[in-house]
């Protein structure tokens, strides 16, 4: 899934010139804290720990943002287009399953006692779903770079060229896989006649009401009955960053009301991580998302779509 099926289309922000990452200001000067300020952290903070021992950085961009000639400086691939995710399954972005997860990030040497920033090229888009994986294989220790690599290069902050495949030293990670963090159809279907949870789609409203064409071909127009929709887009400011707490909560709350369990959806399994981060930083607890998303439940089946509002 490249943005421009989510969301409007974003030209790769212009790189900086390459610069060392010993021109980064206080690199390294800070000690990792035992806990991450929360899921988001800015290029301020990031900036001040980069390349410090235990701090491991993930380029998770997809579509026309992976393998970008630059990178900021360090960053591993967490190629979410490649090796994380199932290609065996039916529907795209799908989470691998433990031990191939395991496998990937002891091959990207991730250590259990690591400290795992993500970003990507688009702003805060592919990069919140591997922030998701992590925390649904049980791991807590990793935040999303707000604004991504746009808000890092419009800082001043250096770049350098991307290089090739991670060959350091491999990591001793271990999945621990949660229940319930990733759901399939069947939940999503009891969820929506649940008066308790609320259903929410990051796609578009043009796809949500089904005037849009799906970009993949084969799948239905329109959206699940008693879905309500949320576009990702509209939990983030102009510069790509996340909005303020209590903004997310209100944009959450106006459309769920006082129901606090959430099952989130979009296209693939990508943008609904979106919403989950904007759902955490709100304060919501009671959070899933539909791993196969539109393109497994609008496949040609007998689960219900409607385009009616």
């Amino acid at each position: 899934m490249t943005p421009p099926q989510d969301a409007a289309s974003e030209a790769l922000p212009e790189a900086l010139p390459e610069v060392g990452s010993e021109a980064l200001p206080d690199v390294g000067s800070e000690a990792l804290p035992e806990a991450l300020p929360g899921p988001l952290v800015g290029v301020d903070w990031l900036a001040r720990r980069l390349g410090a021992p235990g701090l491991v950085l993930f380029d998770a961009s997809v579509g026309a943002h992976r393998g970008a000639a630059h990178r900021i400086p360090g960053a591993r691939p967490f190629d979410l287009d490649g090796a994380l995710s199932d290609h065996t399954a039916p529907a795209p972005h799908t989470m691998p399953g433990a031990p191939e997860f395991t496998e990937a990030m002891r091959a990207l040497g991730v250590a259990d006692s690591d400290t795992v920033v993500v970003y990507d090229g688009a702003g805060v888009y592919s990069s919140a779903r591997a922030w998701w994986m992590l925390r649904a294989m049980g791991f807590d220790r990793a935040a999303v770079l707000d604004g991504g690599l746009p808000a890092w290069t419009a800082a001043g902050l250096p770049t350098s060229p991307t290089g090739p495949a991670y060959e350091g030293q491999r990591g001793s990670f271990t999945a621990r896989p949660r229940a319930g963090l990733l759901v399939d159809s069947a939940t999503v279907a009891r969820a929506l006649t649940d008066p308790t949870a609320a259903v929410l789609d990051a796609r578009t409203r043009e796809r949500f009401t089904g005037t849009a064409p799906e970009p993949r071909p084969g799948l239905r127009g329109g959206h699940m009955p008693g879905a309500v929709n949320l576009p990702f887009g509209e939990l983030q400011d102009r510069d790509g960053r996340m909005r303020s707490a209590g903004e997310l909560r209100a944009a959450f709350r106006t459309l769920t009301g006082e129901r606090e369990r959430l099952y989130l959806s979009c296209g693939s399994g990508v943008t609904a991580c979106v919403l989950a981060l904007g759902a955490d930083l709100a304060g919501y607890e009671e959070i899933a998302v539909y791993d196969g998303s539109w393109s497994e439940w609008g496949m040609p089946s007998e689960l219900p779509v409607t385009t009616d509002l």
